[in-house]
Order: C-alpha cells, then structure tokens, then sequence
C-alpha cells in the first residue's frame, strides 16, 4: 500500500541529557516514517523554553545552527502528518504556550474524539484558538484548571479529553509522557546511556541514540521527569487496552517493538497465516516494497514458494502532487516501483501486500507486472479488508472511498484485474500477533466496531 492510509505522527521526549535536542533531532529522523509534513523540537535550558518548527522532512527543518539555538537537557519532538486540522505552519507541533506557572509546550500522536466539543466549551468562555489542532484544547485546559501544580493540571486537564492520546508536555523543569486508557498510540520508555531518560513513539528510535528499552508507558499512566530522580508513575485512568492493531499491520517499522511485540516478527506470522488460509499454486511469491516484504517472507517460507524482490522501489521519490491525468497517475507509481523483468517474465506471481485501501495503487501495480511479462498475478493481503475510517489518530478515506466497503471481494479482484485475490481474516490476523482475545486490540478499520 502507498500513500493511502497515514499516521498522525511521531513523538519522543529526552530528558536529563546535555545533548537533548540533538538526541531529539535523530530520534526523530527514526520516526519520519510517521509524518513527513513538519517537524519540531522544543528544549529547556531550566530557564526557558525554546522551539523551532517547520514544514518539511527533519533533516530539512534543523541543521547545526538550529540544534544550538535549543539549549538545556530536555526537548521533546515531533513528526507530523494531518488528520484533524489543517496543513499550515500553525498546525505544526510542539504547540507552545506561556500561561500563569510559566511556560510549556506539548507534542501530541493520536486524535480527541471530543475535541470540538471541548474547543466550543472554551471559546464560548472566552478562550482564543490559533490553530485547527486538537492538541491546542490541551493547553488552554490546563491554563483554566484551578489546580495549583502542572501535574494536577495536565491530571485535570486529560480528564475531560476522550480518544486516541500519546502526550509528551515539557516545562521549563520537567517532563510528562501520557498514554489514553485505551492506549491507542505506542509510546515507549528507554534509559540513555550516558544518563537520562527517552519516551518515543517506536523502540527504533532508541536504538540509534543507544538508549536500552525499559518498558512501554501503560495506558492510562503519566509518567513524571524530574531532575535527578527516577520517573515517578502516576495511575490517572484504570487501564482497558485497546491498541491499534494496524500498527502491526502498517505503520511500525520492522525493526521496532510495538506493544511489547517483534513489529517485523508479526509480521512474518501474517504471511504465514496468509499463506494456509490462501494458498495457490505459483512460481514465486513478490513483496510490494515496503510493507509487504516480512508478510512475503513468511508467506514463502510457510508455503515453500521462492521468495524474490520482484520489485524494486526508488526510495528517493518523495510525495508527486501533479497528478492531473490517469497517464500521471500512472507515472507516480512507475516512478516508485519498477518490475524485475528478468524475475517476472513467464511466471505465475503472488503479490503480497499489507492492504488495500482505494484499490487504485494495486490495479497498476497489478498492471505493471503483466506489462512486464507475468504470466499470471495472484493478490494476497496480509490483514483483512478495510471497510471502515479510523477516528483515532489515521488518516483513513472515507467509507465511500474504502474499496472494501463498496464492493464484494469478486469485484475487487476484477477492478484490480488480479487472477486472484485473497485476504487474511480477522481471526487469522488476530493468532499473528499472539493475541489471547481480541479485547486487546482495536480493529475498527475492519469491523465498524468503535470504542468510543
């Protein structure tokens, strides 16, 4: 699947480390795989807050003068792709306020369920908003609390929010990480090495800074930083998990832990399920690069069809955005994908990938290895159809829009023009990542089952 379904974004938090916002900087370089629209840092010096934000990749947003400028031994971080809100510079995070106990600033992955609601509450009482972001209810709910201290605040304040919240506030002394009850979004907690503390959003960005993995922040905890002490765990929700489990599906990177589990290892285990609940005769068995190539491994090695690389992708294409005829359409994915005639040529391929959104990207990836001289072009999906939108934290299309809710499978398969087609069910899906019932996991995107 290419650029069809989205994360909101990425967090992470240093805290009690000189180089805090350079540790930042590659942590978040790690992450730009969950939103590559803006990019943000805010640090303490214990003085000041100071932050820098901008459109664009990380590695574009900061360079070293910019990493000098964010002084102190912390900083918080973000990536981001819109769900709510808008696209402007205003909507990039950190979100940054100066209020009655100072100042702060607040970096956030996930969607508030309630956030117009809670928005018009404080506008008709006379708050005034400067961006389109849910994230921003947050600090003028905690610049109204009467509570005396930020902890009580940030307490108070994630007591009237609803939905899908990884959080990360910084003050000028301390540092918060928060997860929702349901605890939607990942967030990690890692020990540096050369002292202080890393909360990120996936385990990868922990292993370029060197930081060792200590455990993931429980849903419905606040976690508190505090100069020369070990964080201190505040329960502020009774804990009902609900993780996405599209995040096993989709959005990790392989080389992460997410919700205590191997990302790339689940998803060898689809591929594996995939391939016992739809097996087919064939000569080789193709990842769509990326996201399709640990479900294809499985696939082959369960099935003992040869695995190969039958596509190539230009990881050095970014996002196309003149698009105005199907021949341009049709160019963008030839631009990122190219078929290995010599391996395509003659044979009866299996295309695994890890959904099926519009359909549109699989029909010309489809088309593309017949043009290439694939004899036949069976399509295997390493999760079930996604039928419904996501409304916590996933830029999902409308239902009108999910080829999976408008049409039956036979019909799918005929659009894409497949040979044939078949996906991994919820069940299945469920066994791949070791899930005792699936109470655990929010599945939505495939049942229409909501938790909020």
């Amino acid at each position: 699947m290419l650029e069809n379904i989205n994360e909101k974004c990425a967090v992470v938090g240093i805290f009690g480390h000189k180089e805090a916002s350079r540790l930042a900087y590659f942590s978040l370089h790690s992450l730009q795989h969950r939103g590559q629209e803006a990019a943000g840092i805010s640090s303490s010096n214990g003085k000041k807050l100071q932050t820098i934000k901008k459109r664009g990749l990380v590695m574009r947003v900061f360079d070293e003068d910019k990493l000098n400028t964010l002084s102190g031994s912390s900083a918080i971080g973000h990536t981001r792709y819109s769900t709510a809100g808008d696209d402007s510079i205003l909507d990039a995070q950190p979100v940054f306020a100066r209020y009655d106990l100072g100042e702060m600033a607040i970096v956030h992955n996930g969607n508030l369920t309630n956030a117009e609601e809670v928005r018009n509450k404080l506008i008709a009482n006379g708050a005034i908003f400067q961006t389109f972001m849910d994230t921003e209810n947050l600090i003028h709910l905690i610049a109204k609390s009467e509570q005396k201290k930020l902890v009580d605040r940030i307490i108070d304040a994630v007591q009237r929010i609803e939905g899908a919240f990884s959080l990360v506030f910084l003050s000028r002394t301390k540092m918060f990480a928060m997860r929702d009850r349901h605890g939607f979004r990942p967030l990690s907690l890692g020990k540096l090495p050369n002292g202080g503390y890393i909360v990120a959003s996936e385990t990868c960005a922990f292993d370029l800074v060197g930081a060792i993995f200590i455990r993931d922040v429980k849903p419905g905890e606040l976690l508190v930083f505090r100069e020369g002490k070990e964080p201190k765990s505040i329960k502020v929700f009774e804990p009902t998990p609900k993780h996405c489990i599209f995040e096993y599906v989709y959005f990790a990177r392989p080389d992460s832990s997410v919700f205590g589990q191997s990302v790339y290892q689940t998803r060898k285990n689809m591929g594996k399920e995939l391939a016992h609940i739809a097996p087919i005769e064939a000569d080789l068995v193709i990842p769509v690069p990326d996201g399709g190539v640990p479900s294809a491994i499985g696939y082959s090695q369960e099935s003992g069809i040869p695995y190969e690389m039958g596509i190539m992708r230009n990881h050095y294409i970014g996002r196309t955005f003149i698009e105005p005829t199907q021949e341009m359409r049709d160019l963008k994915v030839k631009m990122k994908l190219s078929p290995m005639v010599d391996i395509i040529k003659g044979k009866k391929v299996i295309v695994i990938d890890d959904s099926i959104v519009r359909g549109t990207t699989s029909r010309r990836i489809i088309r593309m290895l017949k043009e290439a001289g694939a004899k036949e072009v069976h399509m295997r999906v390493s999760s079930p159809p996604t039928t419904d939108p996501c409304f916590y934290g996933v830029d999902t299309p409308d239902k009108e829009n999910l080829i999976a809710a408008n049409m039956s499978n036979e019909e799918i398969c005929k659009y894409i023009e497949a040979d044939s087609l078949a996906y991994l069910d919820e069940a299945a899906l469920l066994k791949s990542v070791n899930a005792n019932n699936e109470d655990k996991y929010c599945t939505a995107c495939f049942t229409g089952n909501y938790i909020i």
